[in-house]
């Protein structure tokens, strides 16, 4: 037989209200005697609260949803773990949308996120949305962007990190080395990251007085397979290159695949520098030359700054990038 709260009060010798308060982390004036006592009886009975029926008191699930574009990208489950690591300690639940990049499984993600009364959303745009949609403007409850912004979406709040300055000093670094005729393979140029990566290339090859032009940035998305494919494509089309600055890692691991088909030496003959620092980059014959990015503080950030737009502070906008750090290995002379 199912246990009630009315029965875990009664069993504690405490109010219904005091077990309430005590179950949904809301005990900060209840002493820690009666929390542990009411802790205990919970434990022993096996009691699960019913959070349908409380949300139709308190108008809260205690859920927050989370889409994300590829659950198989290596950087989204350590972004996965911050942000349940954080709901967690809060006393939230995390139910999990992958989208697969794309945008009609996004769009019905955030209306079965809605459906089941989260509290509120972390959204990691596909990187082939360049609009939002009108089912997206219309989202009644807080939105925190993680990583990627979409223009004209009403956010609360949004996490990103530095991709210019990041992008920026990978592609100095490369220069520094001596490497000089540097070509960059991109994502989708519809992504927000992708974009402020190529300004961040742009940026380093103008203040180092190197040429470029259009040629020497190729679009892909962020596979493996696209890196192999775009890299294929700079040797085919001749174009001369003696390093590689790669929009994340993934696409870095297909441009050495086809470097190392081509028999190019990597290091001595082309140097390689991805973006992300995912843990195969530090896998891979030979270690990979990355932007480190502090994908479980995005995530962990992420639900803070959603909980606070939830809570007291709801009005205004709020922006927190975080820092990159390029962490050199093996990639690079």
């Amino acid at each position: 037989m199912k246990i009630t709260i009315k029965e875990i009060a009664k069993l504690s010798g405490v109010s219904i209200a005091t077990v309430s308060k005590v179950i949904n982390r809301k005990d900060s004036k209840i002493s820690d005697e009666t929390k542990n006592r009411v802790m205990k009886i919970i434990k022993e009975t096996g009691y699960v609260p019913n959070r349908v029926a409380s949300s139709m008191i308190t108008k809260e699930t205690k859920t927050i949803g989370l889409v994300i574009p590829n659950i198989a990208n290596p950087f989204f489950p350590e972004v996965v773990r911050g942000a349940e690591d954080k709901a967690s300690e809060a006393g939230y639940s995390l139910i999990l949308c992958n989208t697969d990049d794309q945008i009609d499984k996004e769009e019905n993600c955030i209306a079965m996120l809605q459906e089941k009364m989260v509290d509120g959303i972390l959204y990691t745009a596909s990187s082939r949305r360049h609009a939002i949609s009108e089912s997206l403007k219309h989202v009644g409850i807080p939105i925190i962007s993680l990583d990627r912004d979409i223009v004209g979406l009403p956010v609360q709040g949004k996490i990103t990190v530095e991709n210019v300055e990041g992008a920026f000093e990978a592609v100095s670094y490369l220069i520094k080395r001596g490497y000089s005729k540097i070509i960059h393979l991109t994502g989708p140029e519809t992504s927000t990251p992708t974009k402020q990566r190529i300004e961040g290339y742009k940026k380093a090859m103008d203040a180092h007085h190197l040429p470029y032009d259009d040629s020497c940035i190729i679009e892909g998305d962020y596979t493996s397979a696209s890196g192999y494919a775009t890299m294929e494509k700079a040797i085919r089309s001749g174009l001369t290159f003696d390093a590689v600055f790669c929009g994340n890692d993934l696409i870095a691991i297909g441009c050495i695949k086809a470097l190392k088909k081509h028999g190019l030496k990597i290091l001595e003959e082309v140097g390689v520098v991805g973006f992300d620092d995912i843990y195969l980059a530090r896998m891979m014959d030979p270690e990979l030359t990355t932007v480190s990015q502090p994908k479980y503080l995005m995530g962990y950030k992420a639900v803070e700054l959603l909980l606070e737009v939830m809570g007291e502070n709801k009005e205004g906008r709020r922006e927190e990038i975080l820092k990159t750090t390029l962490v050199v290995r093996e990639t690079t002379r």
